[in-house]
């Protein structure tokens, strides 16, 4: 005779006891700081929307209100703006200057991260602060010694003079965001690669700076906004010359006694767009971009 014995399984400890609590403290949470981001966004919004409203109204609905949207889509300022200020020049001088101050601020900077993430140790710390002390002092202690050197260089209303001082002054914050990134990423590729017998310039090339991709859309966007909205360096050294950029040629319209707000808002639409394609596209490695340069 045979006897069978049988256990009941032992139920598994249920870990849905803990979700109400989670699903309580988050749940009071989150509406209340949706609450509070609604009267935010509407801040920041709001200047957007006078910019874009003032840009196609005439002159009598500017007087009449600023806050009420236009009657119709007027799109004078934008011609006049075009014609008048010569805005189609001033966008391809804005554009000459910032890609190639952009290309080589990236090129010099990354180099020079890669050299003092990998370099000696007891020399990298020292390295990194001789570029962030940049970032400390105010570059307007710097803006009469750097005209005066301009000037005895030949360099003024050039697009080069700009260029130059656009790559100096973007290298410390690009310096800062390849270096906190480079020291996040592990050299095990390039130690392969130097296995392998590749030199240090297709180190850096071919394996260094294709890792670099994410950082590299932070610093374009983060530099593209400090050199395209810049006008007090191109209004010193590109004074009354065709080469001015797009924010002298917006504040031509800017009169002693009187302004052309339509035209002056037409102007602000135009500079802005560039600089939100930008963002709209590299906005996936803003965020991941600084998250590194700050975790180093």
């Amino acid at each position: 005779m045979t006897a069978t014995l049988s256990q009941a399984p032992i139920p598994a400890p249920s870990t849905t006891e803990h979700r109400p609590a989670r699903r309580r403290r988050y749940g009071y949470g989150r509406p209340l700081l949706e609450i509070v981001m609604v009267p935010i966004t509407i801040a920041y919004l709001f200047p957007l929307y006078i910019m874009v409203s003032m840009s196609f109204k005439t002159t009598s609905e500017i007087a009449a209100s600023t806050v009420t949207p236009p009657a119709s889509m007027f799109l004078g300022n934008y011609a006049t703006a075009w014609t008048e200020a010569a805005i189609g020049r001033a966008m391809i001088n804005s554009l000459l200057i910032t890609t190639v101050s952009i290309t080589v601020a990236i090129l010099v900077g990354s180099m020079a991260a890669y050299a003092i993430v990998r370099g000696s140790r007891r020399t990298s710390g020292p390295k990194l602060m001789l570029f962030l002390l940049g970032m400390m002092i105010p570059g307007q202690l710097g803006m009469v010694p750097l005209y005066m050197l301009m000037r005895d260089a030949g360099l003024l209303q050039s697009h080069a003079s700009l260029m130059i001082f656009y790559v100096g002054s973007l290298m410390p914050m690009t310096v800062f965001l390849y270096t906190g990134f480079l020291k996040t990423q592990s050299p095990t590729f390039e130690e392969a690669a130097k296995i392998d017998g590749a030199s240090w310039w297709q180190t850096y090339s071919r394996v260094v700076f294709p890792l670099l991709r994410p950082v590299t859309g932070t610093v374009i966007i983060v530099n593209t906004i400090n050199t395209w909205n810049d006008f007090l360096t191109p209004l010193l050294y590109l004074a009354g010359t065709d080469n001015r950029t797009l924010p002298v040629a917006v504040f031509s319209f800017q009169g002693e006694f009187a302004s052309e707000w339509g035209l002056i808002f037409a102007g602000m639409v135009v500079a802005a767009l560039p600089v939100l394609i930008v963002y709209f596209f590299l906005q996936r490695h803003i965020i991941q971009g600084f998250a590194g340069g700050l975790k180093g």
